[in-house]
């Protein structure tokens, strides 16, 4: 095994948080082996399982200065420079942004308009190592490298816990929930902190990106909205039926003229009834409105043999010539 002389960590690769020298087993050292520790790395120096020190960013000479127990460990015959084993953790003190979180599956959420309702969430959040020896020791342990794969299902799970017990106890609806987003992010980042720095970790970010219910809970608040903007009942069902009307009289496979006056009747009709409808319920009358006469000046009137409008006033129908007035 040859001896260590220069220690260092050049091939840092993006999501590598912990390299260890050498990879596995233990390395040749001497006092006077030179480590080389560059900006927003951490060097853990540990021998026989044991971390002796931590060096920061710089060159560094191991002599029993720095490394103060390393003294009873090196033997008398190679005049205090004997060989000795270890190994070197260089963990990286660079934040690591971008990490993703979200709920494998709904969580439920009690709404206070909806009732039960099952809610997904999902969002970002960014690390960074401030206890390198903590993380090494009770994270990394004796691996040859350590990335953020290894530890991301792990720190989401965290995540998700915490995040499932701030939104339960939230007495608010979902409608209110999008104007929350910011301080959910906040209380739960001042939630998850002791979590993390337990194992040498901070949690930098938190971001909430979306908090959405299933389809069919999607639907039942757009409906409600639209409700919400129809406003007039009897004027959206006359709208509706006057549509049915145009369509009817601008479809070419009608049979005609007379079919297309008794669909376009039909339509009119079924809209009035329909308006009709609406206008007693909202009145609490409980009277069925009388059906104007055929030939009334002033209103809509419709042919009793095809259903096709007239105008008022006609004492034939225009469309199948019925008569209207005896």
């Amino acid at each position: 095994m040859a001896v260590l002389d220069l220690v260092q960590w050049t091939d840092e690769r993006p999501d590598e948080i912990v390299r260890r020298v050498p990879e596995t087993g233990s390395g040749e050292f001497r006092l006077g082996s030179q480590l080389v520790v560059r900006e927003n790395q951490s060097a853990v120096f540990v021998r026989d399982g044991k971390a002796l020190d931590t060096f920061g960013p710089g060159r560094h000479t191991l002599s029993t200065n720095n490394i103060p127990l390393l003294g009873g460990l090196i033997g008398a015959p190679f005049g205090g420079k004997s060989p000795f084993t270890a190994e070197v953790f260089f963990v990286s003190l660079r934040e690591f942004t971008g990490l993703k979180w979200g709920t494998p599956q709904p969580m439920t959420f009690s709404d206070a308009q909806l009732g039960m309702v099952r809610l997904r969430a999902f969002g970002t959040f960014s690390i960074r190592v401030t206890n390198p020896t903590l993380f090494v020791n009770y994270i990394v342990g004796t691996r040859g490298g350590y990335s953020i794969a290894n530890i991301e299902d792990f720190l989401r799970s965290i995540i998700v816990n915490n995040f499932t017990d701030i939104l339960g106890d939230l007495k608010t609806t979902l409608t209110d929930i999008p104007g929350m987003m910011i301080d959910l992010a906040k209380t739960s980042r001042a939630s998850l902190s002791d979590d993390f720095e337990r194992i040498g970790l901070e949690l930098v970010t938190f971001q909430v990106e979306a908090i959405t219910p299933p389809d069919e809970v999607t639907k039942m608040i757009d409906q409600r909205s639209g409700m919400g903007a129809i406003g007039d009942m009897g004027a959206f069902t006359q709208f509706q039926a006057a549509q049915a009307m145009r369509d009817a009289a601008q479809n070419p496979g009608g049979g005609g003229a007379a079919a297309s006056g008794v669909g376009l009747g039909a339509g009119m009709a079924m809209g009035q009834a329909m308006a009709d409808a609406v206008k007693q319920s909202q009145s609490g009358s409980g009277q069925q409105p009388a059906a104007p006469a055929a030939g009334t000046p002033g209103q809509i009137n419709f042919c009793p043999n095809c259903g096709a409008a007239v105008p008022p006033g006609a004492k034939f129908c225009p469309t199948c010539g019925h008569k209207l007035v005896d």
